[in-house]
């Protein structure tokens, strides 16, 4: 992409920003794949915030930076190429906006500023075991009673449920009305009564997805966002940021950068792999996949960024879905070099100090884990599947 020297300047302070403020034990962490703890992400989060950089996509009257698309495109770019941490998505991408979007000024007053320096760690309660990519399915119930709602039932698959301190939920209010208008957004705290976590590992042998079961959990009103019945609106303006965000262009090219690295010095039949031709075709063919994608990244910013109306942009369906396709590619071009050492099982390879560890052991350590971990990323936040389908009908016209 073709940068002016403003934006070469300012492309310049970020990535000054990152080397200087990332402390190194998170920029180790983050190179290796590991997660980062609760109080890690706050700390980060507060750095950033303390520059004025952790919500740069906000409205600046509420810690927003004002920035236009080239700009954001950069930050967020140079911020995962630098291997810095990504602030919470949840929270930033996610409940962030829907807050400014649709919240009342007092909501705005008492939440965001907690949002921004993680005071509130948020989850996501969405996806529920018969309403996963049919989200309109979903058959938790709040009933309201006087300034309460009494909620029931379960959500799953829910990144980060436990370290959570609140979550954004959709709960269904009015089962006799279609579906897509019978739906409430409900901020909850996780301390209140009635709320069982129960951890789901995942293949990668991680836990950071769980289930959620609500027996009759009391939440304020107050805690509603926007008007009873109307969250479908709301839900599909956060799905749009969610989708956006999965255009991650600087994980793929941070990725493309170590295939490279590596490729020169192992050898495969004698000569370095970075020498021979499939390889070098390979990476080609994702390399100019990625700015197709950088483009289509900066055309729907430019139009997110002039509609005012929070409506949502069904080419964030086009961005997620090839976004999330090349963070499998990727992850797959450095199991396939990996080969053998890159297995899991392999003794000190998932642990190794990325300080003190071999090139061998920093990049092929986290090979796996990152591997089954892409393997979700053409499910969550609507699978290729609806993706395919909402291009047809919004953006083709089929």
């Amino acid at each position: 992409m073709f940068l002016t020297n403003e934006q070469l300047a300012f492309r310049d302070e970020v990535r000054r920003f990152f080397r200087d403020a990332t402390p190194p034990a998170l920029r180790s962490k983050v190179k290796l794949g590991r997660r980062l703890t609760r109080d890690e992400l706050r700390a980060w989060h507060i750095i950033l915030d303390d520059r004025g950089w952790v919500a740069p996509a906000w409205d600046p009257q509420w810690g927003g930076t004002g920035w236009d698309p080239v700009r954001l495109h950069i930050f967020r770019e140079e911020l995962q190429l630098a291997f810095a941490p990504a602030p919470l998505t949840m929270n930033i991408n996610l409940v962030g906006p829907v807050l400014i979007a649709f919240g009342s000024d007092e909501q705005k007053r008492k939440f965001l500023p907690g949002v921004r320096r993680l005071d509130y760690f948020f989850c996501q309660g969405f996806s529920e075991p018969n309403a996963g990519s049919d989200l309109v399915a979903l058959s938790t119930r709040a009933v309201r009673e006087g300034d309460h709602y009494v909620i029931n039932g379960q959500k799953t698959w829910t990144t980060l449920a436990h370290q959570a301190n609140w979550m954004f939920a959709l709960v269904r209010t009015d089962p006799l009305a279609k579906k897509q208008q019978g739906i409430t957004y409900l901020l909850i705290d996780m301390a209140t009564p009635g709320i069982t976590v129960r951890p789901i590992i995942t293949i990668d042998h991680d836990h950071h997805v769980n289930e959620v079961f609500f027996d009759d959990v009391r939440v304020p009103v107050a805690n509603r966002i926007g008007e009873e019945n109307r969250a479908w609106t709301y839900a599909k303006f956060l799905l749009t940021n969610e989708r956006v965000g999965g255009a991650r262009t600087g994980i793929p090219k941070a990725r493309i950068r170590l295939a490279k690295e590596v490729a020169a010095t192992l050898l495969v039949d004698g000569r370095p792999l970075g020498e021979q031709e499939r390889f070098r075709e390979r990476v080609a063919e994702i390399e100019v996949e990625l700015k197709a994608l950088e483009v289509s990244y900066m055309r729907v910013l430019s139009s997110l960024a002039a509609n005012a109306q929070g409506q949502p942009d069904p080419l964030s369906s086009l961005l997620k879905l090839r976004g999330s396709e090349l963070m499998q590619r990727t992850s797959e071009l450095l199991m396939d070099m990996a080969g053998m050492v890159g297995l899991p099982l392999v003794p000190g390879l998932l642990h190794a100090d990325a300080e003190h560890a071999s090139l061998l052991d920093a990049w092929a350590g986290n090979v796996a884990q990152n591997y089954f971990a892409d393997r979700a990323t053409t499910i969550f936040a609507g699978s290729s599947e609806i993706q395919h389908n909402i291009i047809a009908k919004e953006v083709l016209g089929l």
